[in-house]
Formats: C-alpha cells, structure tokens, sequence
C-alpha cells in the first residue's frame, strides 16, 4: 500500500520490505510459520494465514519484535504511565515549541 501511495504521488519506491514491528510473539510465529491452530485462532480462516506467511516468504513484509516497553503505537493504543507515555514521544520526536 505505501508502496502505491508513493507512486502515486511520484516519490521514489523503495524495494526493501515493509517492517512491522510486534511485540507479541506468537503473532510473529504465525506470520512467519503459518497457521497454528488453537483456541484462539479457531475463529480465523487459514488462508488469512498463508497469505501473511507468503508475505513475508516473499520478503514484502519483515516482521520484527520490539520490546512491549519500547513500542511506539501503544502511545495511539493504550493509556500509559506519565514516564512511558514521556519516553514514547521522545522516542517518536515529538516536541513542544518551548523546548526549542
């Protein structure tokens, strides 16, 4: 998708893969290893699955851990402690004007 984005609107297109960064781990295992039937994926049809393995076989997608403490889009997801929510937009860049 942001590989269209981009063309669309003339930028330069990468070829590297997307990186998406997880911080659970079984979602990694079940990207990168296919189906894993359990309680919890019983509701979802497998060809979901294989297509997201075949993604990352494909090397159109690179799926990568990040440490629960240190991943950005819980600042979008979730409310956190004063001191981690500090930390996460640091991390993003985010500044106020007086700061400068």
């Amino acid at each position: 998708m942001t590989q269209h984005i981009r063309t669309t609107c003339g930028l330069p297109v990468s070829k590297d893969p997307t990186i998406l960064y997880e911080d659970n781990a079984a979602c990694i295992t079940q990207i990168k290893e296919g189906y894993i039937k359990s309680d919890r994926t019983k509701h979802i049809p497998p060809k979901f699955f294989s297509f997201t393995q075949e993604l990352e076989k494909n090397k159109d997608v690179d799926v990568q851990y990040v440490r629960s403490s240190e991943n950005a889009a819980d600042l979008f997801t979730k409310a956190l402690p004063t001191t981690v929510f500090r930390k996460l937009i640091h991390n993003i860049g985010m500044r106020r004007l007086r700061d400068f």
